[in-house]
């Protein structure tokens, strides 16, 4: 099923002002600088009220760890500012979707996402569910690699066509994207399970959704979490610091490039940065971008770029290492599920219970980790 003319010409044009806001953020008012930080940025003008409006919510981790998913406050804050500027609940729609090593429906229960949106009355949906229908789509554009990864057709789903987005992530390092945010985080809610064939040319593949997306989404925007960032090889294994903002934008390219450059990084030597800002599917240049709210000037976390796992290591070796040969037999043939199983068995088995948790119990004495306990779950 492909998307017909008709409707891929009802798509809206993209924003052309490159704006962030930066927003600080506490405990006692992190709904309010929420909605600051989203109207600072032109939520208004990018979500209009009356267009059903998905909330894709990052599960990165079925556990909840600090800085790793979506935060309940952060997914609480957008509901109510959309609310509060003319969107209906039932216009609004959770979005989640599982992976090969991470169970969504325990994460949303784990990370308090469910509670939430039970209390506004906001639809939830799992791409994975057997009632949701995914469509053959023929993008309007030469594919970078998603043609090539899937000769026998790229599928999205159905529902996500004519719709808004916010995506909600949060401010962390990444083992192969050197860092994750609004870009990355439409990566699981646009390609079914097999996604985890497009790692080894990941930031191709980012650029490619992220043109889709400006077809098929009339709103797009992003409200990312840094209240509590992640430092390390993410997007699991991490040190949680707390640094208190909230990041809001309609350009997807601009919130990650300010946010890498906020962590410490050189926006444009993040490649799928520095495709998209070249493809013109938003400003990834952080001298381009209008930052409103606090002065970021000499703001830089001093993150690590190339940290690493086991796990990560083993992944490299066949992705980009002497065993890429080996790729499509170790990850794309019925032996697969060992991939999925060592990785369980290293982050659940292992690195959780020896290390992860004792990090979660220093956050959970913060004012962050306070907020996270009193909200129901």
């Amino acid at each position: 099923m492909a998307l017909a003319p008709e409707e891929r010409a009802a798509i809206q044009p993209r924003p052309t002002r490159p704006r962030v806001a930066v927003v600080k953020a506490s405990p006692e008012t992190i709904l309010d600088d929420i909605a600051k930080a989203m109207r600072l940025a032109g939520s208004t003008d990018a979500l209009q009220p009356g267009i059903r409006t998905g909330l894709k919510i990052n599960v990165s981790w079925q556990v909840y760890y600090p800085g790793c998913s979506t935060t309940p406050w952060q997914l609480d804050g957008v509901i109510r500012t959309l609310t509060e500027d003319g969107h209906r609940p039932d216009d609004l729609v959770g979005v989640h979707n599982r992976t090969v090593v991470v169970d969504s429906k325990v994460g949303e229960v784990a990370n308090k996402h469910l509670p939430v949106v039970q209390k506004w009355g906001v639809p939830n949906v799992h791409t994975h569910d057997p009632e949701v229908q995914w469509m053959r789509y023929e993008p309007g554009f030469p594919t970078r690699v998603l043609h090539e990864i899937f000769p026998d057709g790229i599928y999205i789903p159905r529902f996500f066509v004519g719709m808004n987005m916010v995506h909600l992530p949060t401010m962390k390092t990444h083992v192969f994207t050197t860092m994750t945010g609004a870009i990355k985080n439409a990566f699981g809610g646009l390609l079914q399970d097999r996604r985890h064939w497009t790692h080894s040319v990941i930031h191709q593949t980012l650029a490619d959704l992220l043109q889709i997306q400006q077809e098929i989404h009339p709103g797009l925007f992003a409200v990312m979490d840094g209240t509590i960032a992640g430092d390390g090889p993410g997007p699991r294994a991490m040190v949680p610091h707390v640094k208190n903002y909230i990041l809001a934008s309609a350009d997807q390219v601009a919130i990650d490039a300010i946010a890498a450059k906020m962590m410490g990084f050189d926006p444009l030597s993040i490649e799928f940065i520095r495709l998209c800002h070249e493809s013109g599917l938003g400003h990834g240049d952080p001298r381009e971008v209008e930052v409103l709210g606090e002065d970021i000037s000499e703001v830089n976390f001093h993150f690590q770029r190339d940290a690493e796992t086991l796990a990560s290591r083993g992944q490299k070796l066949i992705y980009h290492g002497p065993l890429h040969g080996l790729e499509n037999l170790l990850l794309r043939s019925p032996i697969v599920p060992w991939a999925y199983a060592a990785s369980r068995l290293y982050h659940d088995g292992f690195w959780y219970p020896f290390i992860g948790k004792q990090r979660v119990a220093e956050m959970m004495a913060s004012p962050w980790g306070r907020l996270f306990e009193a909200y129901p779950g």
